[in-house]
């Protein structure tokens, strides 16, 4: 066994430092009572409501430190270290995927449009809001399970996905989102590269996310930003997205390229995107700027280098000021900026959903989040026996069963080796169920294509994982 195996298949310890036909959620049986556990209620007139917080708040972890697993592995790989799992969140990593889906409606407003350049815009914004959710998110998802699989419908968005772990060793989950009018299709994979720095933890999404227009034949393809997590020996955990995100139409040949810019030694970069929109012939057409935590917004070019020119002299004149944080000596989180600056005769092209009031005792969840391991009415019928919403350890987890939780977390890894094994003494190779590796036709990579036929609900040939 590898050391990459070694991680993913890694015991949790706690540890203390002192039918075929489609069916639709139309079709759903009316609410039920015994579903009061997962924190839905109905309204007075009878129709139900998604959720608006978790069963139970988020659990401690202020008896547990993260130095106190990395102290006794010192020299070990990070892809050896077993971490607690009250470092979880309650969601899989499946789950966590699908919040790309969040802000859909710049999709949907992307497919309305006559113009490339605006519509490329517009698809810029949903690749940074697809990354949003991620700040103050420092708990970890739970690894997903080979097999394991999840679906999500939103026919108010108008919008389904499936999601499955299409392998363990490396870790690479693929999903695939489909308008339920046939305007678009969203697709791609994720293998989660991690990285140990000292102080931090460093984790290269790698995979690329394919959108396709289908009303106007038009497909983006981009890859995310890198994601680091600061302070994990001692402090304050805190977020960071960085790297170039590089967003091409291959049909037009408009390009888009993003900048998101790491805090830097003053903080005063700190979430910040800056980027711009070229033709086919290479000529800017718009700058991009905002914050991946906030908003973004578009300007012409010339009025943003003349911005650029009189900041540069002092004599920028900005809608609210924008504080500058204290030098940093430490990986201690800069002081947040109040806003962005915007630029005269900007166009607004996103901004950030607010999240709830309590969300800080809810992991930190977006209002969309706090409802992913939801099972609404009449679900559990319709669920493939692989989906996310039926596994016991992210259950109990979300109910703050925390014993609960590491007991069936153990259980299910270990049933998961024990069935690698028995294929490994068969010569049995692993199929997957939903996706097959194929070539992506857009840039002619190889990439996990959706096959079909999940929302048959046909699941005869799932597998038992749980």
């Amino acid at each position: 066994m590898n050391s990459e195996e070694e991680f993913y298949d890694a015991e949790t310890g706690l540890e203390s430092d002192d039918d075929s036909c489609e069916v639709n959620f139309e079709d759903a049986l009316v609410y039920d009572s015994k579903h009061s556990s997962n924190a839905s209620t109905p309204q007075e007139n009878g129709v139900w409501e998604r959720r608006k917080t978790l069963p139970a708040p988020m659990i401690s972890r202020c008896d547990y430190s993260v130095w106190g697993i990395l102290k006794k592995c010192i020299g070990m790989e990070l892809s050896k270290i077993t971490m607690p799992i009250v470092f979880n969140e309650p969601l899989s990593f499946l789950q966590r995927m699908s919040e790309y889906m969040e802000h859909t409606y710049l999709i949907h407003k992307a497919c309305t449009l006559s113009d490339s350049i605006d519509r490329m815009q517009v698809v810029a914004a949903f690749a940074v809001s697809s990354v949003a959710s991620q700040w103050d998110r420092t708990g970890k998802p739970f690894n997903p399970l080979l097999g394991e699989t999840y679906e999500l419908t939103r026919e108010d968005e108008g919008y389904r996905l499936i999601s499955e772990q299409v392998s363990h060793h490396p870790p690479i989950s693929a999903f695939h989102a489909q308008s339920l009018k046939q305007e678009f299709e969203f697709h791609g994979s994720i293998y989660p590269k991690l990285k140990f720095w000292g102080k931090s933890v460093e984790a290269e999404p790698k995979g690329t996310m394919t959108l396709e227009l289908l009303k106007h034949k038009e497909a983006y393809t981009w890859t995310n930003p890198l994601c680091c997590v600061h302070n994990i020996i001692m402090g304050k955990l805190w977020i960071e997205q960085y790297g170039t995100v590089e967003i091409v139409n291959h049909n037009t040949g408009d390009k888009c390229v993003l900048n998101f810019k790491p805090c830097g030694m003053f903080g005063k970069d700190l979430h910040k995107v800056e980027g711009y929109i070229q033709d086919k012939s290479k000529k800017k057409r718009r700058v991009l700027y905002g914050k991946w935590t906030e908003c973004m917004y578009s300007v012409e070019p010339k009025v943003y280098e003349a911005n650029k020119k009189k900041a540069e002299k002092g004599n920028v004149k900005k809608n609210k000021p924008e504080p500058s944080a204290g030098e940093q000596e430490t990986e201690n989180m800069p002081e947040v900026q109040e806003t962005v600056s915007v630029i005269t005769g900007s166009t607004l092209l996103w901004r950030i959903t607010p999240r709830p009031a309590h969300s800080e005792e809810m992991y930190n969840f977006t209002s969309f989040t706090m409802t992913l391991n939801e099972l609404e009415p009449g679900m559990e019928r319709l669920l493939a026996p692989t989906d996310c919403r039926r596994r016991p350890d992210v259950r109990a987890m979300e109910n703050g069963d925390l014993d609960t939780a590491s007991v069936e977390k153990d259980r299910l890894e270990e049933k998961q080796r024990a069935a690698r094994k028995e294929r490994s003494k068969d010569e049995e190779e692993w199929s997957t169920r939903w996706f097959r590796l194929g070539t992506n036709p857009h840039t002619g990579a190889q990439d996990l294509l959706y096959t079909g036929g999940y929302f048959d609900r046909n699941y005869t040939d799932c597998p038992n994982i749980y």
